[in-house]
């Protein structure tokens, strides 16, 4: 339920070669800038730009002025980055994304038809195919005491990671103002209510409540 390929569509994504060598998506998030580095090397440079080093971007992409983008970061087909969007460098954006007004990213993949449009905080996350974050949904990607992240399964699972935020399965719409704590993974087609506070797996087709109940989606 939380292995990559029981996650992520991953031909919604330029990754792909690289993200289906992970059996557990969270793996990838050390080797981000990496992959990007390197995607960029075989980039159709006919379709991209450079906006500076190592930020490339497509032609038909939307930037605005008031934006800032950091390297290494490639931007994808007819993707919208608005007013003060924040992207602090090794974020993968997709194509036919929205990043939108106020919202920070670091160390991100998001897959093709996915939204962070308002008020956002995503780092060191993966968000899949046609996901979606409500106004001023964040993911927090350290723990408090410092210790190294756990995946809270029906064991433990130990990721050896100090940051990591939130993996979101293909579909999952996380409600308005809901807080994504160190190492949550919901699966495909799961809604999050707003003003939930998620620390733990959300299984597939499923509604975790501000209360913290999980119901079958139906």
């Amino acid at each position: 339920m939380y292995k990559t390929k029981e996650l992520l569509n991953l031909d919604q994504t330029i990754a792909k070669d690289y993200l289906e060598k992970y059996e557990y998506p969270w793996q990838a998030l050390t080797n981000i800038s990496d992959i990007i580095i390197e995607l960029i090397k075989i980039l159709d440079k006919n379709e991209y730009k450079e906006l500076s080093e190592n930020v490339w971007v497509h032609k038909t992409a939307n930037i605005y002025s008031s934006a800032y983008i950091n390297g290494p970061c490639i931007i994808g087909a007819n993707t919208e980055v608005r007013h003060c969007a924040f992207i602090r460098g090794s974020a993968l954006v997709g194509d036919n994304c929205v990043i939108g007004n106020s919202c920070e990213l670091k160390n991100i993949i998001i897959f093709n038809n996915s939204q962070v449009p308002h008020f956002n905080y995503v780092g060191d996350s993966i968000l899949g195919y046609k996901s979606h974050m409500g106004a001023g949904s964040i993911t927090s990607n350290v723990r408090s005491d410092k210790s190294l992240v756990k995946i809270h399964a029906d064991q433990d699972i130990e990721t050896n990671l100090k940051k990591m935020g939130a993996i979101l399965g293909d579909g999952v719409e996380v409600g308005c103002n809901a807080v994504l704590n160190p190492g949550t993974v919901v699966g495909r087609n799961s809604i999050i209510y707003p003003t939930s506070c998620v620390r733990k797996v959300v299984p597939e087709n499923s509604i975790h409540t501000n209360t913290g109940l999980i119901l079958p989606r139906k």
